[in-house]
């Protein structure tokens, strides 16, 4: 079964079962109602004949009787609205009776008249008029009150009137009430038709978008309508097809950037071996003369050991991305760090030009691994010696709030915004004519900074513009803030 059709069985079960009981308690409530009107006419009725009919000593104070054409003329009018009565003395016996009208009063009910309580009968066919013997007796509904005089019984007086006219209003009510209840059937129908077809046709709209999804378009965008279960499960499908749209997106430029690696590690590897293999087959073929191979075999030795720096790199940058080293942090002076680097790399800042200005405070503390803090700076240092020519680099590092800041700002060349987003990846290198310089030829060295700094649970941010040259910040935070993390 579909959808909507179960929500519409749904709505139309819980409705039906409503209707049923309502029916049920308004069906009862009116025949209460009907009834308990008419046994109160029927008991002034017995209240008017007795306080018209009666016959009272007022010097002994005792009950002589009822006065019978009083009697007779109430019966006349009574009858006339088809009620009929009887009334019994103390003693069982019927000193009058309306039209033939003597009911029975049985043993029980006698008790319970002495106690002084008023019986109601709802139907009973007792009733027998005189012109009619023989024919069915019709059913009547009556009342059977006591009279008290002197705290004694003196008298009882039936009153009864027809069903009929009763059950003919009933049954009014009930005709009335099943138009009622097919009218709002038929209401209800068409209500949970538009409700269930409602939440259906949202449903089938996020099917048809899932099929679009299943097949690879993640540009589709379910509209929110409404606050409901329904509008949460289309906010949260929006959120999956931007977050597979993002994730599709990444896939992409991983693939790119896998390809890229392997181009690039490729390249870094065979400029070297080319170099080998090529001395090795001149010494093999002995076309090296004896005085050029003492500069073949230097050759040879740089570019083994730039294949060692290669793989070490790489190895590096993996045990730091898997989070394979072990961080020994502590607290130290960075100032120090940074006066024996500024004098280890002022001879490689030299050779082209350039300048190395520090700016700190002595005893300037930072909480990190100290040998991951040197190998950080000398990359930072270096990176910025490798693009920069007769310029000058300044490192500036002070106290902030949480931690320990430092700056590397230089004069070089400059990066586009591209190359400012792609400078972490692994074997990017911003300037291609640079590959083959003694430093950075790996295109590694801020992609493991990167990592580094990461694991301190610091932040490392770069600003630059072509030309002018770039500014790398880094912050280390302090043992309190690591603590937290």
């Amino acid at each position: 079964m579909k959808l909507i059709y179960r929500l519409m069985v749904s709505y139309l079960t819980i409705i039906a079962f409503l209707m049923i009981i309502i029916s049920i308690s308004f069906v009862n409530i009116s025949n209460k109602m009907i009834y308990g009107g008419t046994w109160n006419r029927l008991e002034q009725d017995a209240n008017a004949l007795v306080n018209d009919s009666i016959r009272y000593d007022p010097s002994h104070h005792t009950f002589q009787g009822f006065d019978t054409p009083e009697l007779n003329a109430n019966a006349r009018l009574l009858m006339n609205q088809n009620t009929h009565f009887t009334i019994y003395t103390a003693k069982k016996q019927a000193i009058f009776s309306s039209n033939g009208f003597i009911p029975k009063i049985s043993k029980a009910q006698w008790k319970q008249l002495r106690q002084g309580k008023v019986i109601r009968i709802r139907k009973t066919s007792q009733y027998t008029p005189k012109k009619n013997s023989g024919k069915p007796r019709p059913r009547m509904t009556q009342i059977i009150k006591p009279y008290r005089s002197n705290e004694k019984l003196v008298a009882v007086v039936v009153v009864a009137t027809f069903v009929q006219p009763i059950e003919n209003n009933i049954h009014e009510i009930k005709m009335n009430l099943i138009i009622t209840l097919i009218v709002a059937w038929f209401l209800t129908m068409l209500i949970s038709y538009y409700f269930s077809r409602s939440i259906t046709t949202r449903i089938n709209r996020l099917g048809g978008l899932t099929k679009e999804v299943a097949k690879g378009n993640y540009d589709v965008h379910l509209d929110i309508i409404g606050k409901d279960e329904i509008g949460d499960l289309a906010q949260s499908f929006n959120h999956m097809t931007a977050s597979l749209k993002s994730s599709q997106e990444e896939i992409h430029r991983q693939e790119e950037r896998r390809r890229q690696f392997m181009a690039n590690a490729a390249h870094e590897m065979r400029t070297p071996l080319t170099t080998i293999n090529g001395i090795l087959e001149g010494l093999q073929y002995d076309v090296i003369d004896e005085a050029d191979r003492k500069h073949s075999y230097e050759l040879m030795q740089n570019d083994t050991k730039r294949l060692i720096r290669l793989v070490n790199d790489n190895l590096n940058y993996e045990k730091i991305r898997t989070n394979q080293i072990t961080m020994e942090r502590k607290l130290f002076d960075a100032s120090a760090v940074l006066s024996n680097l500024q004098e280890q790399l002022s001879k490689k800042a030299a050779s082209q030009g350039d300048k190395i200005e520090l700016e700190t405070t002595a005893g300037l503390m930072v909480y990190a691994d100290y040998d991951r803090f040197v190998q950080i700076m000398f990359n930072i240092i270096q990176n910025a010696i490798q693009f920069t020519q007769n310029g000058t680099i300044q490192v500036r590092a002070k106290q902030v709030e949480n931690g320990t800041q430092f700056e590397v700002q230089d004069e070089g060349i400059g990066m586009t915004e591209e190359q400012l987003k792609n400078i972490w990846e692994r074997y990017y290198k911003a300037d291609k004519s640079r590959m083959s310089t003694k430093y950075g030829e790996s295109g590694l060295g801020l992609a493991i900074v990167r990592q580094l700094v990461r694991l301190h649970n610091g932040k490392i941010d770069v600003k630059s513009e072509i030309g002018k040259g770039s500014t790398f910040t880094i912050f280390f935070p302090n043992a309190e803030v690591n603590s937290e993390r």
